[in-house]
């Protein structure tokens, strides 16, 4: 069902997290070229490439105006959705708000001597695209997490872009986006919805920066227009690292791992424990709880793949691991889990407890779900109002003070080799 790699199988253990490792999507090239191929013909073209991608990819047949969305029909089918799915979303929603309205951050002066003051001013990005995948990854909690930080942030257009299905297959993305009062929304998908939003076309407007999760062409695509436009991030698969000790339930252990290889067949679902025991039990439980799953084949083959229980002699190897790993989600089940916690360094979020699955942060308890892939937790963040924000530094001297600031600003010029910029600080003290 899973490998199970012993202590002593050092070179096992690096090979598989070398296999997971290589999963990043912005170190393959071929596809990158592709994407850049899809990207320029959008750039050239505008919308009749979209049109031509959206017949040749997502066999739908449109006009340039069925490119945009109709309010009329985006509330019509909202209106489709389950009443009590739409009761969960409003929920989601006030606690995905309540978190991220914590986060907002206020301009401010600091002000050296009377009359001379430095700040930073803080403002929201004026345009931002929303990307929402369609297919079997058509998620209206990605909406959620998407567009409230940015809400949060102050931002005054969001515009969102999914494939041409993605709204009559499933209505719970239109609830979404009607929940959020989302207007623009346009029926693009792919590397090619990410061409539309950098650069624009007669229809789609550009933006300033672009968010959301999407497949391999979409990262890729998100890659290659980031210096054009923002983005949050490079999403790779997503993945889960359990540390779990020898009175951990292997019960809840494989329902988590299970669940996190349910996304897709790159999905990494990795326990790292101190007990044998343990280890056997959560194999044979996750062969138990399998039978029961409708995507059981592609959960099959996720673990087949990036799955591993890894046994490891005490937590503080397995907390090493895990700074080595930089998991998306991490969670920990031992005697102790926030000392444990203190122990890690890298990681997207941290769920503490048996009590505190992947599932929750994914849906409910507030925190962003958007979270760094494929080991840069080591130097990124989740997705959060920070993201929708600039910071832009004021700098206002008085006369006095850029005179008696004038020399330094001189001598560090002078020891650069630019006299012009030690001239441009001193002139102004000889005029007076």
């Amino acid at each position: 069902m899973i490998e199970i790699i012993q202590r002593q199988d050092q070179e096992r253990r690096r090979e598989k997290l070398a296999s997971v490792a290589a999963r990043q999507v912005a170190l393959d090239i071929e596809l990158q070229s592709e994407v850049a191929a899809i990207i320029n013909r959008v750039r050239e073209q505008g919308d009749a490439a979209l049109i031509d991608y959206s017949k040749r990819f997502d066999h739908v047949s449109l006009n340039p105006a069925d490119l945009r969305v109709e309010e009329k029909l985006l509330a019509e089918t909202a209106a489709r959705a389950d009443s009590t799915l739409v009761n969960a979303l409003r929920e989601s929603i006030r606690r995905v708000r309540a978190f991220h309205e914590r986060e907002i951050q206020d301009s401010w002066k600091l002000e050296s001597t009377p009359g001379s003051w430095v700040g930073q001013r803080i403002s929201p990005i004026e345009k931002v695209g929303v990307y929402v995948p369609g297919g079997t990854a058509a998620y209206p909690s990605s909406v959620i997490m998407n567009v409230v930080p940015a809400q949060a942030a102050g931002v005054p257009r969001i515009v969102v872009a999914t494939p041409p299905r993605t709204l009559s297959e499933n209505p719970a993305v239109a609830a979404a986006l009607v929940e959020l009062g989302i207007t623009e929304v346009y029926r693009v998908g792919g590397a090619q919805a990410i061409a539309a939003l950098a650069f624009g076309t007669a229809t789609v407007p550009c933006v300033d920066k672009i968010t959301g999760p999407g497949n391999q062409f979409v990262a890729a695509a998100k890659k290659l227009v980031y210096g054009v436009v923002g983005i949050d991030s490079i999403a790779g698969p997503s993945e889960v690292l359990i540390i779990a000790d020898d009175g951990a339930d292997s019960r809840y252990i494989a329902a988590d791992l299970l669940a996190q290889a349910e996304h897709g067949e790159d999905a990494c679902a990795i326990l790292i424990t101190t007990s044998e025991r343990l280890a056997h039990e959560v194999d044979r439980e996750l062969a138990h709880q399998l039978t029961k799953l409708p995507r059981s084949a592609i959960i099959e083959k996720s673990l087949a793949q990036y799955g591993a229980i890894i046994v490891v002699n005490d937590l503080e190897e397995a907390c090493d691991l895990a700074n080595e790993v930089a998991p998306e989600h991490l969670q920990l089940m031992t005697v102790d889990n926030e000392r444990v916690a203190s122990c890690i360094r890298n990681a997207g979020a941290i769920f503490l407890g048996a009590y505190s699955p992947t599932a929750l942060g994914d849906y409910f308890a507030g925190p962003n779900h958007v979270l760094p892939t494929a080991g840069a937790a080591r130097f990124s963040s989740p997705l959060g109002v920070n993201d929708f924000i600039k910071r832009t530094s004021l700098i206002n001297y008085s006369a006095g003070e850029l005179g008696r600031a004038g020399p330094i600003i001189a001598t560090l010029a002078r020891a650069e080799g630019l006299e012009a910029h030690a001239q441009s600080a001193l002139i102004r003290h000889k005029e007076n």
